[in-house]
């Protein structure tokens, strides 16, 4: 993904702008207080994020047309059918700026496909081929262990924790997981000036978004809202309000900011603004899906320093804040 903008203080005086880029159910423990003020939901196992996470690692890097990006995908399939959800596969192929034609899938798993209404969990599952912002191995790929990984992991971690509840302790609302594919193969003009972007003027961020924006599955899809994970899982994260999610989603912004905060995590769920993001709620918002980026960006207009360099590996993922995310997000879906 690559930083667009953010509007600063009236004192700044200006746009500043970067460039970069289901068996017998089980009932589980609540997380919420006695006395709390939020909706009671089940507790989210960190431990069990953190091994979703380990696992997809360990495939190798998930860079479209490889063998650890075939068999990642087959195990996130089987995870979720194994959990008892309605899963669909979404082919498709996309040229990347290299010229590159990428086969790719979106992975689309739906908790309680009967359910009128409905929330989005969104999340790519690939991995970037090249990292560009390491001084050392630039050309190489990288783990993705919070660029993606992390976000699965919690996803299927929501995933299995609501399948194993029992009727009468399941949410309102009806879940859909949807995890784009070839999200992390775009040029950087910052980091790639000695590549050349076949692309032109046509966004090479996304494509699996893009690709699901103009087919969506399910078809005429049309959910309360969306959540987007990007970088959720790594040590001291911060989640600054991302610009186009303050534009077009204010109202799911301040629910997720405020029950994050109400749980004890405002460490990780800053409320301060922050610059707005190329990621793949562009896509969604743009066919009328209310979504908010959820991503370990800091306000300044940084990313951390792991990002898109061969350091976003298991060794910056921490249970801590898969744990927050993962809860946030839980307790989101039960006060729908």
């Amino acid at each position: 993904m690559k930083i667009l903008s953010r509007f600063v203080p009236a004192a700044l005086a200006g746009l500043l702008v970067l460039t970069g880029c289901p068996g017998k159910k089980e009932t589980t423990e609540t997380a919420t207080t006695p006395d709390s003020t939020l909706p009671k939901a089940p507790a989210f196992n960190a431990d069990s994020a953190y091994a979703f996470t380990a696992k997809q690692v360990a495939f190798g890097p998930r860079v479209p047309n490889t063998k650890a990006h075939v068999q990642t995908g087959d195990w996130i399939i089987g995870q979720f059918k194994k959990m008892g959800l309605t899963v669909q596969e979404q082919p498709f192929e996309a040229m990347a700026f290299d010229g590159n034609m990428l086969k790719s899938r979106n992975i689309i798993a739906r908790y309680m496909p009967e359910a009128p209404r409905r929330v989005a969990i969104f999340a790519h599952w690939d991995t970037r081929p090249f990292a560009d912002k390491d001084k050392e191995h630039k050309n190489e790929p990288l783990d993705g262990a919070s660029d993606g990984a992390s976000g699965v992991a919690v996803a299927l971690e929501m995933a299995r924790v609501l399948s194993a509840q029992a009727a009468g302790t399941a949410p309102g609302v009806g879940v859909d997981f949807i995890l784009f594919d070839s999200e992390d193969y775009g040029y950087d003009g910052g980091t790639q000036g000695d590549k050349k972007n076949l692309l032109g003027n046509q966004d090479s961020w996304c494509l699996g978004s893009q690709y699901w924006a103009k087919n969506t599955v399910p078809a005429n899809y049309k959910p309360n809202f969306g959540i987007l994970l990007d970088m959720v899982g790594a040590k001291g994260a911060k989640f600054s309000r991302e610009g186009l999610s303050r534009e077009k989603a204010p109202d799911v912004l301040e629910k997720v900011w405020n029950t994050a905060s109400e749980l004890g995590y405002s460490d990780y769920f800053l409320f301060a603004d922050g610059f707005s993001v190329d990621d793949d709620h562009v896509n969604t918002n743009k066919v009328g899906i209310r979504t908010v980026d959820v991503i370990d960006f800091l306000p300044t207009g940084e990313f951390q320093a792991y990002h898109h360099t061969t350091q976003d590996n298991m060794s910056i993922i921490d249970r801590r804040t898969l744990k927050a995310v993962g809860q946030t997000l839980l307790t989101v879906v039960y006060g729908e």
